[in-house]
């Protein structure tokens, strides 16, 4: 079924493979990093702003692709098919940004991904009061099981396109932000498990004593209706969940102070 819609999403996105690239829009194409115990190595891309001079502490973002967006299908390809990374510079000129690619959306790719960004918060000056994350439709599922691990890594988490396979007790003791946001009537997922997931979440800081303001800021349910696709050219929910990086609710929501 993640083939499927992969397929859908290409064809609908019009993406177009990498070639022989060191370099895209910024970003530094295929580096790789060795993570104990992982079926693989991790490669990802690293944009770097031109300004950043280790002086100063600037922000972190990881964005998690898609199944089409996974090493198998090409270096690069998550750069092509999903614009969360690039379309995130946008919104911050002082941001390092890492866009990994994985090959899976389990406790694999959970370690890869909590490795990774171990690895470059050390290597890099990074204010660990901006540290963001987000992950669409397979990407997501590895998402809800790092950020479960350990929100402590994490300012915010957006969750797109995709259902919640960890837990959430540590979030609730960290408190972090997450917003979820998916199509009425996605056809992989169904908008069901979102919907449920943002309900638990929302019931444990209730039972925690937070107020409904405060939980407001911490929990965001955002599900978009058909008309939301149609307006932008698209009557597939799933792929068409690529779009949601180039809406600036969105995505100012995850990068936005709170």
């Amino acid at each position: 079924m993640k083939k499927i819609y992969y397929i859908l999403m290409r064809a609908f996105l019009g993406a177009v493979a990498f070639a022989d690239f060191s370099k895209h829009d910024g970003f530094e194409i295929d580096k790789i990093l060795h993570v104990d115990g992982a079926t693989s190595d991790l490669h990802y891309h690293l944009y770097v702003p031109d300004s950043y001079d280790g002086a100063e502490p600037y922000a972190f973002y990881i964005s998690l692709p898609g199944y089409g967006g996974y090493y198998f299908q090409g270096a690069g390809t998550n750069l092509c098919n999903e614009r969360f990374a690039t379309e995130a510079k946008k919104y911050n000129p002082k941001m390092i940004i890492a866009a990994p690619q994985p090959n899976d959306w389990g406790q694999n790719s959970k370690r890869q991904i909590i490795a990774l960004t171990e690895h470059l918060l050390k290597q890099f000056n990074v204010d660990l009061e901006k540290v963001y994350i987000s992950g669409y439709s397979g990407g997501g599922e590895t998402l809800s099981l790092v950020v479960a691990e350990r929100p402590d890594l994490f300012t915010s988490a957006l969750h797109v396109s995709s259902r919640w396979d960890g837990g959430f007790d540590r979030i609730v003791a960290e408190m972090t932000p997450i917003y979820f946001v998916i199509g009425e009537e996605d056809e992989y997922y169904s908008s069901r498990p979102a919907s449920d997931a943002y309900g638990t979440l929302r019931a444990a800081y209730k039972k925690a004593g937070l107020s409904d303001r405060r939980i407001a800021t911490l929990a965001v349910l955002d599900i978009k209706s058909g008309s939301y696709f149609a307006e932008r050219d698209t009557t597939n929910q799933h792929g068409g969940g690529a779009l949601f990086a180039y809406d600036e609710t969105v995505m100012g929501w995850l990068f936005g102070e709170r």
